[in-house]
């Protein structure tokens, strides 16, 4: 009962595309069955996929007709789960008897339908989601086109011996949302990231230590090669990103609660990267530390955590 085999799925989006990209996610939550692991995670923003459009071509231009155009498809192609987009990705979790961790950017029917959330979705192994998290605050020019999320998704989720948890990208470096997952019993926690091992390196490994815990860090994919044909602007973007070969070159990784790697960064490949995690790693771990427990002074210091959704309206019926 103290094993668990967890994969990171290191991919590439079909760039803007959301059916497409959906099918390329069920295709891996398919191996994973097929490999009998029990968790497979996905990488930030991955459907449809992260805007790497904004930086290479000025993007906090005011009112300028390529941000809104691009801006329009994006929203166009983003997630809304109350429309049932992610009904499919759910039956192959069900099918598979896999729990899944997916990045997405959602287009929030609570609140209005037309802004973007980055969001980490938790399946489980029923095909029922569990969590929705929005990220809490979007990250220099992903401002531009993000909004801040909420609370409501900071939640942990039994598996197996374990109390998995997750946090999308630079929410990683936040030292009270990690505490928070903490306090609630996490030990294997999922980071996801566009990608890129400036990213991964250093993080995955100091929240380990930090936790004590496992730490998945599970990166996207992109390389100039992956742009679609049909892309808009993609001139620009490419020319405007001086035609660099990777705008997010993965460096998915996976870090024991020692600090140890057991799968090392992964750079510049698509891939299931497969391990087996022991419970009892965490256990020994903890004997000397355990953040939210025998090494906690709440009597000092304590945090309170707002779980609430935040809407701007709140409607009271007859």
């Amino acid at each position: 009962m103290d094993k668990l085999t967890v994969g990171l799925a290191q991919m590439a989006p079909v760039w803007l595309n959301r059916g497409k990209i959906l099918e390329k996610v069920i295709d891996y939550i398919n191996e994973a069955g097929e490999k009998s692991l029990e968790l497979i995670a996905f990488g930030e923003a991955l459907v449809p996929g992260y805007p790497f459009w904004i930086e290479p071509t000025g993007g906090a231009r005011f009112n300028a007709k390529d941000q809104k155009e691009l801006h329009a498809l994006y929203m166009k192609e983003a997630v809304q789960i109350e429309a049932g987009h992610l009904d499919a990705v759910c039956a192959a979790a069900k099918k598979n008897n896999v729990a899944l961790y997916l990045g997405i950017i959602e287009r929030a029917k609570n609140r209005g339908g037309h802004s973007l959330y980055c969001t980490m979705v938790y399946i489980n192994k029923d095909g029922e989601i569990c969590s929705t998290h929005r990220k809490l605050m979007p990250t220099y020019e992903e401002r531009l086109t993000w909004s801040p999320g909420d609370g409501h998704g900071l939640r942990v989720h039994e598996l197996g011996a374990f109390t998995v948890g997750g946090l999308n990208c630079w929410e990683n470096w936040m030292p009270l949302p990690r505490a928070a997952l903490y306090g609630m019993g996490e030990d294997l926690h999922v980071a996801i990231w566009p990608g890129g091992d400036h990213n991964t390196h250093d993080i995955t490994r100091h929240m380990a230590k930090e936790g004590r815990s496992y730490v998945m860090s599970v990166s996207g994919l992109m390389r100039a090669s992956d742009f679609p044909d049909d892309t808009p602007y993609l001139d620009e973007i490419l020319n405007g990103a001086g035609n660099k070969e990777y705008f997010a070159n993965g460096a998915s990784c996976l870090s024991a609660p020692n600090g140890e790697w057991v799968i090392e960064p992964q750079i510049g490949e698509e891939g299931l990267y497969v391990a087996e995690i022991d419970h009892a790693r965490v256990r020994e771990e903890r004997q000397n530390f355990d953040p939210a427990g025998h090494y906690s002074r709440p009597d000092v210091t304590k945090l309170v955590v707002d779980r609430r959704r935040q809407s701007t309206i709140e409607i009271i019926e007859d």
